[in-house]
Parts: structure tokens; sequence; C-alpha cells
């Protein structure tokens, strides 16, 4: 099964606080959240992975 994260947005202007991605099976190992943006904001470095 591809995995499936949830990331949070930590900036302070956006509204958005949580969005799932799901991935496919052919993501490269090295894929990392850093390569991602906000869909709202468009901000890459405000971005992090749900630990759970």
């Amino acid at each position: 099964m591809p995995p499936t994260e949830e990331i949070v947005c930590t900036a302070e202007d956006c509204f958005l606080d949580l969005f799932e991605n799901h991935y496919t099976y052919d993501v490269p190992d090295e894929f990392d959240v850093s390569e991602l943006s906000c869909p709202v904001c468009g901000g890459t470095d405000c971005l992090e992975r749900v630990e759970l």
C-alpha cells in the first residue's frame, strides 16, 4: 500500500491547519515533505509531517 501522510502548515497567516497527502507506488525513497508546498499559502518551509 502506498504511504499516506498527514501534514500541517505552521505559517501564522495561513488558515490551513492539516492536509493529507496520498502517494503512488512509484514515489522515490528520498522524497521528503520539504519538497512539497502548502496548497493554500504556497509556503515550503512551514510544512511538518504529523508523527503519531
